[in-house]
């Protein structure tokens, strides 16, 4: 099945009285359990395409499907529903809400959905069991290092079961070795519950690891590799 479909994506913004054109023409496919990267330089439109396909951004022309659905056609309500419900989002700053335990930030997506006290209660703790966190519940994010707020931050978008995981520089603020742990621990995810990732990045340790690798340089696709196996 296709999770993302851009046919012809366009994307310009305005700049000091200039046009950027951040995604000009763009055509990808992404389908159940892919584990990609998108990687290029800043200002490739990398992020962009994220942001579009996540529904935090809007189309200058063009268009997308998220889950067989026209995001261009759907209204504000609409669109909050589907990321409310099919799509999760892991950022490099993480976007913990500090006031917040760990339990809370993770169940919150849970919480507005409306799901019930009990089943968000068992849901916490098995996604935070997954990702290595049990016995961390009741900690603020301050009190984290930063690997651990990443994997509070994974906790949060996988809680919701959703069919898409939008990753945008995930690695970034971490050094390489929590860094390798993060994306195992998101290749194994990948691998037991048939998520789709996509991530933007220009660190090579992602590229290693992603079994499709799509590179983006000026807001064109220059390539898209299908690796096979991930590091």
């Amino acid at each position: 099945m296709t999770v993302v479909k851009a046919e012809n994506v366009v994307k310009d913004y305005g700049l000091n009285d200039q046009t950027v054109h951040a995604l000009r023409g763009v055509n990808l496919e992404f389908h159940d359990g892919e584990f990609a990267a998108i990687a290029g330089p800043s200002g490739s439109g990398k992020s962009t395409f994220l942001h579009l396909a996540g529904c935090l951004d809007t189309l200058t022309g063009g268009a997308i499907q998220v889950g067989g659905s026209d995001t261009g056609k759907m209204s504000r309500q609409q669109l909050a529903l589907l990321r409310r419900h099919s799509i999760g989002f892991i950022f490099q700053a993480y976007n913990l809400i500090p006031v917040l335990s760990v339990e809370e930030n993770v169940s919150f997506p849970l919480t507005l959905m409306g799901v019930d006290k009990k089943e968000i209660k068992e849901r916490t703790a098995k996604v935070l069991k997954d990702v290595g966190l049990d016995g961390m519940e009741k900690r603020r994010p301050k009190e984290m290092s930063g690997g651990q707020q990443q994997r509070v931050a994974i906790a949060r978008a996988l809680i919701k079961k959703p069919a898409l995981i939008l990753a945008d520089e995930p690695t970034a603020n971490l050094d390489s070795t929590i860094g390798r742990e993060i994306l195992e621990l998101m290749l194994a995810l990948n691998k037991a519950e048939g998520t789709t990732f996509i991530f933007s990045t220009h660190d090579q340790m992602v590229m290693e690891y992603a079994r499709r690798l799509v590179r983006i340089r000026d807001g064109q696709i220059e390539s898209d590799e299908q690796k096979g196996s991930a590091a």
